[in-house]
């Protein structure tokens, strides 16, 4: 498993914890076991391969990072959506930005514009092209904004 698909699965891990309110960490502990994996496999191919520590590690801080975190980064979100009511945002598509703005604040080993290129690549598969270029534009005015020498 490449760092890529790690930070899709937990987009989905994310986007499933914005509607469930279920334990963050009980869910981690079921959905990161390998047989959760083997599962899923026959319905996304992303899950064809279990983690192994390290991503595993990286999924739970994202994860984990997010929940949080989550206020300020839907203050962030909200503060960049002009002309969009927060509530509005599809939930796939806020999961999807809360996971960059983590990475881009908490994460100074991943670059910004990685964080930025992989969320709008995960994007492309799961939401319009509308809402890829809102989030696109997003997380450029939120890096550009918010930490301008990192944004040039």
């Amino acid at each position: 498993m490449v760092r890529n698909t790690a930070r899709e699965i937990a987009i989905h891990l994310c986007y499933e914890v914005s509607f469930t309110g279920n334990d963050i960490k009980t869910l981690l502990d079921n959905r990161l076991k390998v047989e959760s994996f083997a599962a899923l496999a026959g319905e996304d191919e992303l899950y064809k391969e279990a983690p192994n520590v390290k991503q595993g590690e990286y999924i739970r801080h994202l994860v984990l990072g997010v929940a949080e975190h989550g206020a300020e980064l839907d203050n962030y979100i909200a503060k960049y959506a002009k002309g969009w009511d927060f509530a509005r945002i599809p939930l796939v598509a806020s999961a999807i930005m809360r996971v960059a703005m983590f990475e881009i604040l908490y994460m100074p080993e991943i670059p910004n514009g990685v964080s930025i290129n992989e969320g709008v690549e995960i994007a492309k598969k799961y939401e319009t092209p509308e809402t890829v270029c809102f989030i696109n534009g997003i997380l450029g005015s939120f890096v550009r904004q918010e930490l301008p020498e990192e944004g040039k």
